[in-house]
């Protein structure tokens, strides 16, 4: 008599359960401790601000900022200038990664991936809020609206803004599924799009930069150091955003990493930081060396024009920054001393801001064409609504880290990897 024979059923395509993958993502990155909570509510609240202001915006029309025919770009694309900037520089923790093979930094970067992730989705609120009525942001859909592409600088823009969306949602994505499955992730689903992701970084920004220096009747833009200068700055406000959000982050998990990869970034921010400020430097002298009358919007930020100086203490507030940044990260002491890194980063992230901001974006408008002086201070309504974008970037950043730190921790890989004492996943369980 034969034997019976067993069948063996098929085993389940991985991507049957993604479904599963997401609702368990969603249900752990809401649960967490009493700060979590606090931390999480007071975002909330300033999102909910936010948003009520750009309803009222939306209601009532862009007349409610302190925009005007003569400062078109303001508050809104001066954070989504600085915002593309971060998202670049975000990256910066890849390169070591894959291109030296940096294993330490290796392990962490999913923190540069993931913020890129938040900042591009914040930089696309913000030129929503520029628009006015967002309902007209059909017009930037190739099929439906006028794409004008290749002639427009804006078509470029929105390109290479999405796609690197795209880019920086699938690595993280697939990166963390596998995680969830248990499964080592194949190399040829990321390492193409990780190496693709550097090249579209730089991309990003120098787009970004060449929307403005493009524009001829602008002469405070028209110099071809801007697009450096975007990059460089970039590298400096990101890596100084992901040593703090480090820090943060093994505090929250008590456990101990990171130490290599902030040297790292410290490092890089030494250099990125002094290169910036040669290039403003540089930038000035010709300014005001050479005279002319294209150099008044340099005279109007730097010195006031005409008896008008409402962005003087702006941009003196950045150079100081900037450079007490760049003096503490030169000290030798800045990596035994938390203090004093942490000062440094908050001072060359803010400086930056608004350098690429306020310093950047209004001069290109003041005086206008037609040389009148028409000053712009930002409505209490801009200052809402930015920072309500703000707090939303930083719930999806808290969100996206907190779903990471779970799916490592918990997968099935985790006691394997404990067990061997070796880290194998980009996030360190």
């Amino acid at each position: 008599m034969n034997a019976p024979t067993t069948t063996v059923p098929p085993a389940t395509p991985h991507w049957r359960n993604y479904p599963r993958f997401l609702w368990t993502a969603l249900l752990e990155s809401v649960e967490g401790n009493w700060v979590f909570y606090v931390w999480m509510t007071f975002l909330t609240a300033i999102f909910l601000v936010g948003a009520n202001a750009w309803a009222v915006q939306v209601r009532d029309g862009m007349h409610l900022t302190n925009m005007s025919d003569h400062v078109s770009w303001a508050l809104y694309i001066a954070n989504f200038t600085f915002l593309v900037g971060l998202a670049a520089g975000g990256v910066m923790m890849v390169i070591p990664s894959y291109l030296y093979h940096d294993e330490e930094m290796h392990d962490i970067v999913l923190i540069g991936e993931l913020l890129a992730i938040a900042a591009i989705i914040m930089a696309l609120m913000f030129v929503v809020c520029d628009l006015g009525r967002p309902d007209r942001f059909w017009h930037l859909i190739p099929g439906l609206g006028r794409f004008n592409f290749p002639v427009s600088m804006l078509t470029w823009d929105v390109i290479v803004l999405n796609g690197y969306l795209l880019i920086n949602l699938h690595i993280c994505g697939y990166l963390l599924y596998m995680r969830y499955l248990g499964r080592k992730p194949n190399r040829k689903w990321y390492v193409p799009f990780v190496f693709l992701s550097i090249l579209w970084a730089i991309s990003i920004h120098t787009v970004t930069a060449f929307l403005y220096c493009g524009l001829g009747s602008r002469p405070f833009w028209n110099t071809a150091l801007l697009a450096p200068r975007f990059l460089t700055s970039a590298f400096v406000s990101g890596p100084a955003f992901i040593i703090v959000a480090i820090q943060v982050i093994r505090h929250a998990i008590g456990r101990k990493f990171g130490n290599g990869p902030i040297r790292t970034l410290v490092n890089i921010m030494r250099v990125t930081i002094l290169i910036n400020l040669l290039m403003v430097v540089s930038e000035v002298f010709v300014e005001f060396y050479t005279g002319g009358t294209h150099t008044s919007a340099a005279h109007y930020l730097y010195f006031g024009l005409h008896g008008h100086n409402a962005l003087v203490p702006w941009i003196w507030s950045s150079v100081a920054m900037t450079v007490t940044a760049a003096i503490l990260l030169l000290n030798p002491k800045v990596f035994s001393r938390s203090w004093m890194m942490n000062l440094a980063c908050v001072l060359a992230f803010i400086g930056i801001w608004i350098e690429k901001g306020m310093g950047m974006v209004i001069p290109g408008f003041v005086p206008s064409v037609l040389h009148e002086v028409v000053e712009y201070t930002p409505s209490l309504l801009e200052w809402k609504i930015m920072a309500g974008i703000w707090a939303l970037g930083l719930m999806i950043y808290t969100l996206a880290i907190k779903i990471a730190i779970n799916v490592f921790r918990n997968s099935p890989l985790a006691t394997k990897e404990n067990a061997n004492q070796t880290n194998s996943g980009p996030l360190a369980s």
